[in-house]
This record gives structure tokens, sequence and C-alpha cells, in this order.
């Protein structure tokens, strides 16, 4: 008895896994859409979870800056590099909404959140 492998898109829709066109990679599996047989990214989709990925990477960053901020108030050091890398880190989730393309998406990782996940 064979067994058959759907893929189903982020809205339900599926269809036989050995007739699909699938997309070179899963980075952005949660925006695949179907059209047909063609899967396709939902590029707003997309935006949507690098933006949340951003937000993810930048959390434990904005964390230790604000100890930095903390400590340098108490012993009256500048805290002018830190109040821009903390702002840097806050315009973070937006560094995609230009993209036009799912490449561009993935070349738009904001470089204040670290090395990027999407590092081909």
């Amino acid at each position: 008895m064979a067994v058959t492998t759907y893929i189903v898109d982020r809205v339900g829709n599926q269809i036989d896994a050995s007739t699909a066109t699938v997309p070179a990679n899963r980075d952005f599996r949660g925006a695949w859409s179907l059209t047909g047989s063609v899967i396709s990214e939902d590029l707003a989709k997309a935006k949507e979870i690098f933006a949340d990925k951003v937000r993810e990477a930048r959390a434990p960053l904005l964390a230790a800056l604000d100890t930095d901020f903390m400590k340098a108030q108490e012993t009256g050091a500048d805290t002018t590099a830190i109040v821009a890398s903390k702002q840097a880190l806050r315009d973070a989730p937006t560094a995609g909404d230009s993209a036009t393309t799912i490449a561009e998406l993935k070349a738009a990782w904001p470089a204040a959140c670290g090395n990027s996940p999407y590092q081909e």
C-alpha cells in the first residue's frame, strides 16, 4: 500500500507532495501558499515571520544592554552609545519592510541582531 504525502499551505490548501514545485529552502515555510501545483512564498507573511525572528534574536541583546545601561548610570558613565544600540535594536523588526523579494528580505537582516539565520 502506497503512502501519499501531502503539503498543506498556511490557509489549509493541500497537494500531493510528489506533484508540487517546492521553494528551494524552508526559511519561510509558514508563508507558503499553493497555486495549482506550485508553492510560492507570500512576501507579506514572510515579512511577519522575519520580524518575529528579529524580535527573538534581539531579546537577549536588549536585556544585556539594559544591564549595561543601569551599570553606566550607577557609575555616572556616558550612556550615549548604549542608548543608540538599544534604539537600533528597537528599530530592527522593520528592517525587512522595504523588501520586494524573499532574497531582499533575507539580506535585510539587521547587523545589530548578530549573525543572520538566512546566510547561505
